[in-house]
């Protein structure tokens, strides 16, 4: 029997219609997203501003059900928000980190030398952070992976 051609339209949308319904099909899945936030501007506001933006990221993406991983990449001037003995927001910090697994503080390794030999010290940073090499070539490796970048 040869099925014309609006019959044949007829039966693939009934099995389309077929494959919505069923629920390995009508799963939908769930979105996963990277968001990299560069800070390198020596303001507190600006520390502020990131991190709030941080929290509300994450909120709203949990809220959606969708996945997200955040870095949030501090070098320059920005190193200061990461700074064990200068922070203005080592509670936020830590705040932060415990209510958002998914988030990671990267410190500039560069940034830590410069200002280890021009202050003459060691320069420590908070226990949430890690230290990267650099800061700008760690923002350009995200970005290359895909991942969203936001300057707050």
């Amino acid at each position: 029997m040869i099925m014309s051609r609006r019959s044949t339209l007829a039966a693939a949308a009934l099995l389309a219609a077929f494959a919505c319904t069923t629920p390995g099909f009508a799963a939908e899945a769930k979105k996963e997203h990277h968001v990299a936030f560069q800070v390198s501007d020596g303001d507190p506001a600006k520390f502020n501003l990131a991190l709030n933006t941080v929290v509300n990221v994450a909120r709203e993406f949990a809220e959606l059900g969708e996945q997200v991983e955040i870095e949030l990449v501090a070098f320059g001037p920005g190193l200061t928000m990461l700074r064990e003995d200068k922070s203005p927001v080592k509670d936020r910090l830590k705040s932060i980190k415990a209510s958002v697994p998914d988030v990671t503080f990267s410190a500039c390794g560069n940034t830590i030398a410069n200002a280890e030999k021009a202050e003459g010290k060691k320069v420590e940073i908070v226990p949430q952070a890690r230290v990267v090499k650099a800061g700008v070539l760690r923002l350009t490796e995200l970005q290359e992976k895909g991942w969203t970048y936001i300057r707050p």
